[in-house]
């Protein structure tokens, strides 16, 4: 799996962008819609990114080929029956400098082939938090929700003209949102789970019944300095996980594991027992607590959230002593939170070398439980990512079974691996690579549901459609 590094010319833009803006009271509105730029690039190219310089072997906190990236960013595909496609988007980069598109695309399923991506909008950075996310209504348009990081740029809300089409989309707002989860529900509409930097990271929500008619903003919890959530839709029901920022640690301290849900389109919140929550929560102690790993001395990474066949929640998250790259932080543990019916469950045996090992997990029966992440050593240790794996567990996350390893002898990490919505079979993980201690071009990959077949997207194409190609 040998690629080619990024020529120095190219390589020496790359770096990390400022902080966000300084907070403000309240999310601007910006009136300007953006220049779409909707023109077919010549193949699947992903954005490299780091942020925090660290002064040791490692680099840097955390970098590499983060187009899926981060875990906050939900979803980047979702597979369409009636089309009989996996409509994808992700974080590419320009082919002569590495500046952030946002790129859409799909794979069919009935031919095998995809097509030339389109370049939807140009970021005009290289911060790989402003990357977007997808979701389908129930009339086959594509939505694209293009992220900011903090408040010092836009974000945009796009729709494809045709259904189960990528080649033109219009503009429908401009605004300003970081770390967008949009979930459609049929017959009401769309609930934006999101996230507004006022005095640190607030979770939030917006609701629309068309995408383009937005309720005002909605605070779901402001604890300490905030939080990062991540959600999942079951039904009717939306569930989100979240951690929370110390007062006076800085935001590399991240710690505890809370959980709530809505099952009528964001008017009442509860606690997985069903207890109404008086919002948004502003209390470390709460109803919505799951477990005090401050009290541990643990910092808490939330990687997924599933449902069970009941519509019980089970989130994905990693615990570690740091957030410091390096074998001194370690074990790092892959640990799964299943709310029984009457207790939360916490199991957790699987370990990896660091922290944004991002992976993802299936719930695909009650004896069948999958994770698709990259827990295997990589060719940069205890740099983000590493060689994917595969998972099992037939007793709901108490035992781990190493399935199988997807991807052997590469020269990049693995990072960010991605659950597709209602993932068909033959597209069952997305995720991207690039090297994690210095600039480098960054590929786009998936795999079937049995992790013996994985595709690179093809980075240069002669024509308008092409095969993916076999890695693995």
């Amino acid at each position: 799996m040998r690629q080619n590094a990024l020529p120095l010319a190219l390589s020496a833009q790359i770096g990390s962008d400022p902080a966000p803006a300084a907070p403000k009271a309240a999310a601007p509105e910006f009136t300007d819609p953006p220049v779409l730029i909707l023109e077919k690039e010549d193949g699947y190219r992903g954005i490299w990114h780091y942020d925090q310089r660290s002064n040791d072997e490692y680099v840097y906190k955390y970098s590499g080929g983060l187009g899926t990236y981060p875990a906050n960013h939900i979803p980047f595909a979702v597979y369409s029956p009636e089309a009989n496609k996996t409509f994808f988007c992700y974080g590419g980069a320009l082919k002569t400098e590495n500046v952030l598109v946002h790129m859409v695309s799909y794979y069919d399923h009935a031919t095998r082939l995809v097509p030339r991506p389109t370049t939807l909008l140009n970021k005009g950075t290289s911060d790989a938090h402003d990357n977007p996310v997808l979701s389908l209504d129930d009339r086959g348009f594509i939505w694209i929700f293009s992220s900011a990081h903090g408040t010092s740029r836009p974000s945009y809300i796009t729709r494809s003209t045709k259904p189960y089409s990528v080649d033109a989309f219009e503009p429908i707002l401009t605004t300003n949102f970081s770390y967008p989860q949009p979930w459609f529900l049929p017959g009401r509409g769309f609930l934006l789970i999101h996230t507004r930097y006022q005095q640190g990271r607030r979770n939030y929500q917006m609701t629309s019944p068309d995408g383009r008619r937005w309720s005002e903003g909605r605070m779901l919890a402001k604890i300490a300095r905030g939080h990062y959530q991540v959600s999942n839709r079951f039904g009717a029901k939306v569930g989100t996980s979240f951690m929370y920022h110390p007062e006076g640690l800085g935001l590399n301290w991240r710690t505890n594991l809370y959980y709530m849900e809505t099952d009528d389109f964001g008017e009442t919140w509860r606690t997985a027992r069903g207890e109404a929550l008086d919002l948004p929560l502003t209390e470390i102690h709460n109803a919505a607590l799951i477990h005090d790993y401050e009290a541990e001395g643990l910092k808490v990474y939330i990687h997924d959230l599933s449902f069970d066949s009941r519509g019980c929640p089970v989130i994905l998250y990693l615990t570690s002593k740091g957030y410091e790259s390096g074998p001194a932080n370690g074990p790092r543990v892959w640990r799964t939170a299943r709310w029984t019916g009457a207790a939360w469950d916490i199991q957790g045996t699987i370990t990896s070398d660091s922290n944004y090992d991002c992976g993802a997990l299936y719930i695909e029966s009650d004896a069948s439980w999958r994770i698709i992440g990259p827990t295997q050593t990589g060719p940069q240790p205890y740099n983000p990512g590493g060689e994917v794996a595969m998972w099992t567990s037939s007793d709901q996350g108490r035992t781990w079974q190493l399935t199988r390893q997807l991807t052997r002898e590469s020269d990049y990490n693995h990072t960010y691996v991605r659950r597709p919505v209602n993932a068909h079979p033959d597209f069952y993980a997305f995720w991207a690579d690039g090297h994690a201690r210095r600039p480098s071009d960054s590929r786009l990959y998936f795999c079937d549901r049995s992790g013996e077949r994985v595709w690179r997207l093809p980075p240069v194409m002669a024509g308008e459609f092409a095969r993916p190609e076999r890695v693995g």
